[in-house]
């Protein structure tokens, strides 16, 4: 994520957080620094950080800006890349299994029950090959997988 992403990012917060529907704007961000902390930031300097015309900020704007937003001084940088939230290979160096790699997946959706423990009966099954051979196949025919899904449904009632 570039710097100017983050700011917009930091001032829509940043107003939700004060009670507003909206985004704080530059100018109100520029105004509030200057009377919260009794310095200033130039809303031409602010743009131009936040449009990407600037590449660096001075470590006095990024500790102001920081101190404001109430972040880490370090998170106000463009990321690298190559940069992934996210480990793109195995800890350890070592080959992962399919059930270790369903289990990660599963706690990495924990917010969506019905995914988390798919994944996780997935990665417990004993024939999860076959599992996902059969889920496979399902999914090129969407027609089967609507009778399927229709049947087990009668079958709760």
């Amino acid at each position: 994520m570039r710097l100017g992403d983050k700011l917009r990012t930091l001032r829509e917060l940043e107003g939700r957080c004060r009670g507003l529907s909206r985004a704080l704007s530059k100018a109100e961000v520029a105004k509030l620094i200057r009377e919260e902390s009794e310095e200033r930031i130039s809303l031409p300097y602010l743009s131009q950080l936040e449009r990407g015309a600037r590449g660096h900020m001075t470590n006095k704007t990024r500790l102001l800006l920081a101190r404001f937003f109430r972040v880490h001084p370090g998170y106000l940088v463009d990321d690298p890349d190559e940069f992934h939230e996210t480990l793109g290979t195995p800890i350890g160096g070592r080959a992962q299994t399919l059930s270790s790699w369903l289990r990660v997946g599963a706690s990495l959706f924990r917010h969506d029950p019905l995914v988390s423990e798919a994944l996780s009966r997935l990665a417990s099954h004993p024939e999860r090959r076959k599992a996902l051979r059969l889920l496979h196949a399902m999914l090129s025919m969407p027609v089967l997988m609507d009778r399927l899904l229709q049947t087990l449904e009668v079958k709760r009632r």
